[in-house]
């Protein structure tokens, strides 16, 4: 074989592994944007259902036994709402 041919391939071989490592990084700073917008996503998502979920929770009480659970509300009655506890215990 000439070394021609030797140098040839060899550069072949080296640009190729070189291009390999690029595009790797490349492919993988993609996945990592595209997970940490997911993660983001996600989280977003889980602190609306944890609001709505709160909202429920505060305008469930009012509307289904009348006990109001603000204590600086006037309205207030702590005898009501522990035996309301007590009920659902």
């Amino acid at each position: 074989m000439s070394a021609t041919l030797n140098v040839a391939r060899y550069s072949a071989l080296l640009s190729g592994v070189f291009y390999g490592i690029y595009h790797r990084r490349s492919l993988q700073k993609a996945h990592d944007q595209e997970k940490e917008h997911h993660a983001i996503h996600q989280r977003e998502q889980l602190i609306a259902q944890a609001r709505d979920a709160w909202k429920h929770k505060q305008e469930s009480p009012k509307e289904s036994d009348g006990i109001i659970t603000n204590p600086e509300d006037p309205r207030f009655d702590l005898e009501k709402l522990v035996a309301k506890w007590e009920k659902d215990l």
